[in-house]
């Protein structure tokens, strides 16, 4: 009975050492990694006093993003400054001011370490002309400083999607007097390492 027991075992040994290798080959050719596509769009809640007061106008938006995506492969840390010379405010609220738009993306493939961490941080901009001009002047709110007046709330977690560009991870951040929304749609990108 041993003696069988023992063949079986010196019957496994050349298999097992000839899969390692196959094994070995399989695993390094499916590494999957992960590069990240970050898109913007604004747009103004329906209660916004640049769609009640100003439809039609013509205006500008510019803020500051604080962006940090950081791994062994590839690192950035910095704060990215789009701005939208020519907005025109929408006729109703369902229309975006500021269509999606591509705002920073990764050139290298690294490993899977989470997502990038943005955050709004201000937010700029006026609409309309004359004694009808709207001036918006949000940032969020800091210690040991008086908040506000129109306050900016980053990091609002929105549902996860899909759309024409893949899966993605969204976030928002809201002014609260001229209520309008940036919107921060994170895709991850599979590629192999």
């Amino acid at each position: 009975m041993r003696f069988r027991t023992l063949c079986r075992l010196l019957a496994l040994v050349p298999v097992g050492f000839g899969l390692a290798p196959l094994g070995q080959a399989l695993g390094a050719a499916a590494e999957l990694g992960v590069r990240h596509r970050i898109d913007v769009m604004v747009s103004a809640e329906p209660d916004a006093p640049v769609l009640s007061r100003l439809k039609g106008a013509k205006g500008e938006l510019s803020f500051t993003v604080r962006l940090s995506a950081n791994s062994k492969e590839s690192k950035f840390f910095g704060m990215l400054r789009p701005s939208f010379p020519d907005i025109a405010v929408p006729d109703g609220a369902g229309k975006p001011l500021v269509q999606q738009t591509k705002l920073w993306e990764e050139e290298v493939c690294h490993q899977r370490r989470g997502l990038p961490k943005v955050t709004v941080t201000q937010l700029g901009g006026h609409f309309g002309e004359g004694e009808g001009r709207i001036e918006i002047s949000a940032i969020n709110r800091h210690i040991g400083v008086l908040v506000p007046p129109d306050e900016l709330t980053p990091g609002i977690k929105l549902d996860q999607g899909s759309d024409s560009f893949g899966l993605f991870f969204a976030f928002r951040a809201q002014t609260r007097n001229s209520r309008l929304n940036v919107d921060l749609k994170i895709y991850p990108i599979d590629c192999f390492l």
